[in-house]
């Protein structure tokens, strides 16, 4: 009986000759990557301008079928001679969006957090005197509704941005962002950029979010805040001339009227990265040394 069955089925899978594929690890792997490349570019494209864009040239896309489906041939003509004119037209018109988005693919994150890249510039951290004095003076400018925009710098360097503005090398204090950002002063208008201890260049200028999600309310302070945090890893403080919340601006994310605790807590948490990388140095040089005396 049962060898029947077998001849029986080994008939049928011969007739409807089902295949099979064999399947790998990194087969797995591949599908993986490519699930999240398509999820993050889908994402991209619909927080910027860029799905305007895509719309368009989906209509053109439709006409370009219709006219194939048809056979206007003069149409077809046209769209095949300008596919190398729309390609660069395409890069040129989505450039900053590919760069924001090449930026964000060059922070290396990933890497810094396994091989101790950089080592030197992690090592500049603020202190808790700096951190006190940045929470400190943005509510107190947030009670009397001075506007405010404090760019502190972690792992990639704003050299672009401080270039911008004027050159400042003065620790960081109370007083100083106060009296910065005070009404009617010098270096009231524009950004700050906070580099470990030290305020490093003032009135700088921050690129603005094409982000379509932010809320309608947002003033030029708040989307400046948030561009920036899209093109690179730095914590932007935003306190409102309106309303005197104070805001911070993360990994293109906006966090309005925050607390001071709340505050408090994200600058520590960029804050305790100087202590992770150190420890992660440290035991890849333990590692290194015991192997080291392991061969001698």
């Amino acid at each position: 009986m049962e060898q029947r069955i077998t001849q029986m089925m080994e008939r049928y899978l011969s007739i409807v000759d089902v295949y099979f594929p064999e399947i790998h690890l990194t087969d797995i792997i591949e599908v993986m990557i490519l699930t999240f490349l398509i999820y993050q570019i889908m994402i991209w494209i619909k927080n910027t301008k860029a799905w305007m864009l895509l719309k368009g040239i989906i209509v053109l896309a439709v006409f370009i079928l219709v006219a194939a489906i048809f056979k206007m041939h003069t149409i077809l003509f046209v769209a095949r001679n300008s596919v190398t004119v729309m390609a660069t037209a395409a890069i040129v018109v989505f450039q900053p969006e590919l760069r924001r988005a090449l930026e964000k693919l060059g922070e290396r994150k990933f890497l810094t957090s396994v091989v101790p890249f950089e080592t030197n510039r992690e090592r500049v951290r603020f202190s808790e005197e700096t951190m006190d004095s940045m929470i400190d003076a943005a509510y107190s400018m947030g009670a009397v509704k001075t506007g405010a925009l404090i760019v502190v710098e972690q792992a990639i360097r704003l050299t672009e941005y401080e270039s911008t503005g004027i050159r400042l090398d003065c620790i960081v204090s109370r007083q100083v962002l106060i009296n910065i950002f005070e009404h009617n002063t010098p270096l009231h208008d524009g950004a700050i950029i906070v580099r470990g201890d030290r305020i490093v260049s003032a009135t700088c200028y921050l690129p603005l979010s094409d982000n379509m999600g932010l809320s309608k309310d947002l003033g030029t302070r708040h989307r400046a805040a948030v561009g920036m945090s899209e093109v690179s890893d730095a914590l932007v403080i935003a306190v409102s001339e309106e309303t005197g919340a104070v805001s911070v601006a993360s990994g293109g994310q906006l966090y309005r009227n925050i607390s001071r605790e709340e505050l408090r807590d994200r600058l520590t948490g960029i804050q305790n990265k100087k202590t992770d990388t150190n420890k992660l140095i440290a035991m890849w040089k333990g590692r290194h040394g015991h192997e080291e005396k392991t061969d001698e």
